[in-house]
């Protein structure tokens, strides 16, 4: 146990130092010319963070979960578009990592992955299915050769244009039910990208997430074998929310802080006297707290449920309520703490050139009601509320 805890330590170690010295120096330009943080990312791929999720055995990190989500909050703290970079790569590196299987085509790929530092980017949404993660349009095909083939239009594919590989879902044969699935990860000289939009946002502007229209041809092999119904709920929900929500722990932290600043220079500009902003800041650790104690406890519970014989508990209701709910609360309450903030601070918090500048922090956060719909989760969560025994 020593052992992966001095491994996580010193991992999240090096990533803080990247986040304080790389990502934060580039942050607000990342953000004002919406392009992708290309300095911090060369520097996470340079310390081989890239695979540190990937088991030992395989060339990689062997970092733990816990470890990934600590490194997502340092990210945040500097850099919400770095930082989101990171959580959704380290989504597809747990979700393959999680369901090898014995399948020697992806143990391949994640010992290539190692040597390469490789940047996976996501496909799950799709024009057509009202932002239903577990309905597919588009489906695997065969070709008159050995490949099989899709095409997806996808609204939004963060950093598509910069990674180097996609995993994407689709159904499984052009005759399969939407919901029978599977992921297929395609490199980028198997895959064509035709641009269908364009990213000029509130916030999280420099993930680069237009939409595209995605070409690929690909091996069987690079089929995964599991459902992606299973590989839903045991990996890529529970791990999108948990990462997620530690970046946007990070972002409302690091807003936190600089209302702190701003009320300490005012004490010292008027000792002895009373600062009336520093009930405000009270406040509002209120409500960090409670988001720290979410997230935290979220990720204990996954942790936990992980290590059990077959992960039963995380197919269970009661895992997708608790998990989706997870995403909820943190979408919720991290753009809160950085109203708040900006409400403690007042006009120097609004000016985007003050050191108390706060208003990147909270249009990064009003993004995490989007990803994945807070109204598409609650409308999920009140079905399975009728239906589960135990929540």
């Amino acid at each position: 146990m020593s052992i992966a805890v001095d491994r996580d330590a010193a991992f999240v170690a090096g990533v803080r130092k990247i986040a304080d010295e790389v990502a934060a120096a580039h942050a607000d330009e990342v953000d004002r010319d919406a392009r992708f943080p290309r300095e911090a990312v060369d520097a996470l791929r340079a310390a081989g963070a890239l695979s540190s999720q990937v088991p030992e055995e395989l060339g990689g990190g062997g970092v733990s979960v816990a470890g990934i989500a600590s490194a997502c909050f340092e990210l945040g703290r500097r850099c919400s578009a770095t930082a989101m970079v990171f959580a959704m790569h380290q989504i597809q590196v747990g979700t393959i990592v999680r369901h090898l299987d014995g399948a020697s085509g992806f143990e391949g790929y994640l010992r290539a992955l190692c040597d390469e530092q490789r940047l996976i980017a996501s496909v799950t949404s799709e024009i057509g299915t009202g932002g239903d993660m577990g309905r597919s349009i588009a489906a695997v095909t065969p070709t008159d050769g050995p490949l099989l083939e899709l095409e997806k239009r996808a609204p939004t594919v963060s950093y598509g244009a910069h990674c180097d590989d996609l995993f994407t879902t689709a159904r499984r044969s052009p005759d399969a039910e939407p919901q029978d699935q599977v992921l297929v990860l395609s490199r980028a000289d198997q895959t064509e990208l035709e641009p269908a939009g364009t990213w000029d946002t509130i916030g999280m502007r420099g993930t680069c997430s237009p939409g595209f229209v995605v070409r690929a041809k690909f091996a069987p092999e690079q089929v995964l074998a599991a459902p992606f119904s299973t590989v839903m709920n045991e990996s890529l929900v529970p791990l999108s929310h948990i990462f997620w929500s530690f970046v946007w722990l990070g972002i409302a932290t690091d807003a936190f802080e600089r209302g702190r600043s701003f009320v300490r220079a005012a004490a010292r500009r008027n000792p002895g006297e009373p600062v009336p902003a520093a009930h405000g800041l009270s406040r509002v650790m209120s409500e960090l707290t409670m988001l720290r104690a979410e997230v935290q406890s979220a990720l204990a519970e996954f942790v936990q449920a992980s290590d059990e014989p077959g992960r039963e508990r995380l197919a269970t209701m009661g895992s997708v309520l608790r998990f989706n709910n997870l995403k909820l609360a943190a979408s919720e309450q991290a753009p809160r703490v950085c109203m708040g903030v900006l409400e403690v601070i007042g006009i120097v918090g609004y000016k985007n050139d003050s050191p108390f500048g706060v208003g990147r922090h909270l249009r990064d956060t009003l993004s995490a009601r989007l990803m994945v719909a807070n109204e598409r989760i609650h409308s999920v969560d009140a079905g399975l509320l009728m239906i589960a025994k135990e929540v």
